[in-house]
This record gives C-alpha cells, structure tokens and sequence, in this order.
C-alpha cells in the first residue's frame, strides 16, 4: 500500500508541476514574451494544454473569470493537493 501511495503522490507531483507550467507559458504567450509561432513553444504549449485542459474547463465551468483573471488553475491545484493529503490521512495516517 506505500508503494501506491507514494506512486500517486509522484503523478500528482508531477500533474501539478504541468499545470503550473501551462500557467507559466500562456501568460509569457499573452503578453507577448515567448513567441507562439516558435516550435518549440507552441508544442510545449501544446502538450501541456492538452493535459490540463480537461480538468481546468470543469472547474471553469463553476468559476467564471473574474476581471479578467482566470483562477481554475489555483483551484485545480489546491484541489489536487486536498485530495492527495485526504487519502494519506485515511490511508496512511503515520506514513508522512
């Protein structure tokens, strides 16, 4: 059973590091720092996009942007770690 949830705390690590990342990247596109005509940008845009944006448009479905500011990002991610220290607590309460 540790093995599992230490396996699920380095998927979440890692999901949470690409949201993040796909934060990063479409504000450096928005205000014109990276260039999205790049390749490299655009595939790394891309890929991250498509990772996150399943999750994300959920919760944009509940949450509107507020002043132009889209905070399901924040949410998706404060989400994630709820329910990852939620199972360590029912199932691990020693472990970490």
């Amino acid at each position: 059973m540790k093995s599992i949830l230490i396996l699920f705390d380095t998927i979440v690590n890692i999901y949470l590091w690409v949201v993040i990342i796909n934060a990063i990247l479409s504000w450096l596109v928005a205000f014109s720092v990276l260039n999205s005509s790049n390749r490299l940008v655009s595939t790394a845009l891309e890929v991250s996009q498509k990772l996150t944006d399943p999750l994300l448009n959920q919760i944009r479905k509940y949450l509107p942007i507020i002043a132009g500011l889209d905070f399901s990002p924040v949410v998706l991610i404060l989400l994630l770690m709820f329910i990852r220290n939620l199972l360590f607590e029912i199932f691990a309460p020693g472990l970490f």
